[in-house]
């Protein structure tokens, strides 16, 4: 919102004045306005009588907040909870739930494969086999452009009528549950989310078996800790252990399944998560050496030991990783906002549609069909030509970027493995054949680009960099992956303000910048702890108009001070009810023209933090909430009460 900073000693602020636009810089709350000592003094004496309903003005006549003694500083009253001991009780029983759900990871992600199988085998060989195998075009021919339809379809139906919950890339939403909504998933997205990631890669869609794994472990841990009475945060604890025990399960990485569950779940370090989380994610890892062996997942052969020169090439293509990441965030959520400009057309519908291009890609080029983890193991073995991963990179882009977008239940870690390692690789093979002397490894090339994509998309660099190395157990790789995640991620970090993974849910809060953190102060919205739809006045409203409704009606009678808005909502000012009841003021006055000050004013999809150190740093004890995108319209009232009412609910 644009608002006027009034200077000490200058006329009264009237709205439609020069304004001041601080408010460009989309990372900050919009500017405020503070009380000085020449501004309004019969408005600031009128603060002196307010209690502290959310209605009434801030602020006492030495500028300090009305609650200033019980609250002066609420980062003071909100202390910072210890980190709980792994030898108590409560730690130990957490540990052997994690055990458990390790092994609920497990059994989930062999299932999804032997699912993802079926439908493969059903949809592509006419045959009823569980085998892994990839899709392809040899006994379906042109058939293959409705097979990824006719998956579209039931997926767009079992979203509709079973949950919504199984739209999406699977980690955004285990990181909304973990963040937003107290780590609770309901049981049957359990169920549905790996059954509808099944039939939308069995017929064809190019995405991998890790975001759906993930999601149900997830949902798998959140419903131990519903069934068994704990609080959010322990559930949070096993929510992020079942994701983790996923991730180990489906790529034999525990090392970087905790990692990612630290970096994108728990945002946290406490002991008892990070056993919690190692030990379902060794459990996991450890039942899937049993069944599936100890070979990697993505076994390549030994990579040369690397020097400096080339060094700096595998920075340069995390740099175009991080460009490349980029691009393909913003594709994807363009994709999604044109689906969702089809107000014509249910959502239901929309990967019926999105599949279409899945089924051009696969029909053009078939290897972008399917998981794709065998074009990963085929382009870091060397085994492809440009012209082979060039194509996979091109048709892989159009293929996913537009079906995830339309919604269809789908993932971002495999499709970015396969366009990274490809993206890598063809940087390599075009430097190389402009200069074929150049030290460069075209197969240390794609499992850099691997890497770096998925760390500048992400922002998850310490994750891609152990699992770039967990699933090759190649050592001389890792100071070529630690080069170009670094650049990716700096890169991408310097072109964007979201990752791919935040910026869903950013949207829905309104588009603000996304940090997650583990105190509730960062991760708790102002928008979901302000007063709603507070009484507000009209600003052409006249003077005898609100003394009428103060003294007629109770709804306006019981409220000391009110916002004031134009006839579309958007915030003008705040007055109290001294400064319209005065004997002084003729009653033609319009209620805009008694301002003196401006709003102090903030978005709702800030964070509480940013709201108490506003509250803090102008003295006041309350600040009007609007949207950011519809610039300066009122969505409620926040008070230092309702950042100490959060805190208690969040106990």
């Amino acid at each position: 919102m644009r608002v006027l900073v009034k200077p000490a000693g200058t006329r009264p602020w009237t709205p439609g004045a020069t304004l001041d636009d601080e408010s460009k810089n989309l990372n900050q709350p919009p500017a405020v306005g503070g009380a000085d000592a020449n501004a309004a003094p019969e408005a600031r004496k009128s603060d002196e009588s307010t209690g502290p309903n959310h209605n009434a003005p801030a602020q006492t006549p030495d500028g300090a907040s009305p609650h200033h003694g019980a609250d002066e500083d609420l980062l003071q009253v909100i202390k910072t909870r210890e980190s709980r001991g792994l030898l108590d009780r409560s730690g130990l029983f957490l540990c052997l739930l994690a055990a458990g759900i390790g092994v609920l990871g497990e059994a989930a992600a062999w299932t999804l494969f032997k699912m993802i199988g079926l439908f493969t085998n059903l949809a592509f060989y006419d045959r009823f086999a569980f085998t892994f195998n990839a899709p392809t075009t040899v006994h379906v021919g042109w058939w293959v452009l409705l097979i990824p339809v006719v998956g579209g379809l039931v997926v767009g139906l079992m979203a509709r009528f079973g949950s919504e919950m199984i739209r999406g890339h699977g980690i955004p939403e285990a990181m909304q549950s973990a963040l937003y909504q107290d780590s609770i998933i309901p049981a049957r997205v359990a169920i549905l989310k790996p059954l509808s990631a099944a039939i939308s890669i069995g017929t064809g869609c190019p995405f991998g078996a890790e975001g759906p794994i993930i999601a149900t472990g997830a949902s798998l841990g959140s419903i131990v800790g519903q069934i068994i009475p704990m609080n959010k945060d322990r559930r949070r604890i096993l929510l992020a252990a079942g994701a983790a025990a996923g991730m180990s399960a489906t790529f034999g990485a525990p090392l970087a399944s905790v990692l990612l569950a630290l970096e994108l779940l728990l945002f946290e370090f406490q002991p008892v998560a990070i056993a919690a989380v190692a030990i379902a994610s060794a459990v996991a890892a450890a039942l899937r050496i049993a069944v599936m062996g100890t070979k990697p997942i993505f076994a390549m052969p030994e990579l040369p030991r690397p020097t400096l020169e080339p060094l700096m090439f595998y920075a340069l293509i995390g740099i175009v990783c991080g460009v490349m990441a980029v691009l393909l965030t913003h594709s994807v959520y363009a994709v999604e906002k044109t689906f969702k400009k089809l107000s014509h057309v249910h959502w239901m519908w929309w990967p019926a549609i999105g599949a279409v291009a899945v089924g051009i890609c696969g029909l053009i080029f078939n290897p972008s069909m399917g998981v794709g983890y065998i074009n990963i193991q085929r382009i870091l073995s060397g085994k492809v030509g440009f012209a082979f991963v060039g194509m996979l990179l091109l048709t892989r882009i159009i293929s996913w970027t537009i079906a995830l977008g339309s919604g269809t239940s789908g993932s971002t870690m495999a499709p970015l493995f396969n366009i990274g390692s490809a993206l890598g690789a063809v940087v390599a093979l075009t430097l190389l054949h402009f200069i074929p002397e150049a030290d460069v490894n075209a197969r240390a090339a794609a499992l850099v680009g691997m890497a770096s994509l998925f760390a500048g998309a992400t922002w998850a660099p310490l994750t891609s960099i152990v699992f770039a190395f967990e699933t090759t157990l190649r050592p001389n790789g890792l100071a070529p992956i630690v080069a170009g995640c670094t650049t990716s991620f700096l890169v991408s970090c310097a072109l964007m303000r979201q990752n791919i993974l935040t910026e869903k849910f950013a949207r829905r809060g309104g588009g603000g910048l996304f940090r997650p953190k583990g105190d509730f102060l960062d991760r708790t919205l102002v928008a979901d702890a302000c007063t709603r739809k507070p009484v507000c006045l009209n600003a052409r409203e006249t003077v005898a108009s609100a003394r009428q409704k103060i003294l007629s009606d109770p709804i306006f009678s019981k409220h000391n001070g009110f916002p004031l808005v134009d006839p579309a909502g958007h915030v003008v000012g705040l007055l109290t009810t001294r400064d319209f009841l005065d004997a002084g003021v003729t009653p033609n006055t319009l209620l805009e023209q008694l301002l003196r000050r401006p709003p102090n004013v903030i978005y709702g999809d800030c964070s509480l933090r940013i709201a108490d150190q506003m509250m803090q740093r102008h003295n006041v004890g309350r600040l009007l909430v609007t949207d950011r995108n519809e610039t300066g319209r009122l969505i409620g009232v926040i008070t230092r009460e309702d950042l100490l009412a959060a805190y208690r609910r969040d106990s």
